[in-house]
């Protein structure tokens, strides 16, 4: 199991935008998930699947979200399944497999 590199963005905002005790135990989460998954970072390859995603999406009329495009870029580079559970915004991307439910 890894994370993309900006996912650990999405989960640092979440650290910044929370106050006192919440913010703490933030913290605590997001260093724990760091210290059990890997981190995929955004290389060329990854640049290059991206750049094929979102021209995808822009030809068909389908836009998506940046960091999910990312993400999707991410595990297709690495051959790897994207769990989430908004499964409509990584739907019908060519070469992005979605993990099954249960899946982990």
């Amino acid at each position: 199991m890894a994370v993309a590199a900006v996912t650990v963005a999405e989960l640092q905002v979440g650290v910044r935008m929370a106050k006192g005790r919440r913010r703490e135990k933030r913290e605590r989460f997001v260093a724990a998930i760091l210290d059990a998954v890997s981190v995929e970072p955004y290389d060329l390859a990854v640049a290059e699947a991206h750049a094929e995603l979102l021209a995808h999406v822009r030809q068909k009329g389908t836009p998506r979200g940046a960091h999910d495009l990312i993400i999707a870029a991410t595990a297709r580079a690495r051959e790897r399944r994207v769990i989430s559970s908004d499964r409509a915004g990584f739907a019908d991307l060519p070469g992005v497999a979605l993990a099954g439910s249960g899946q982990l």
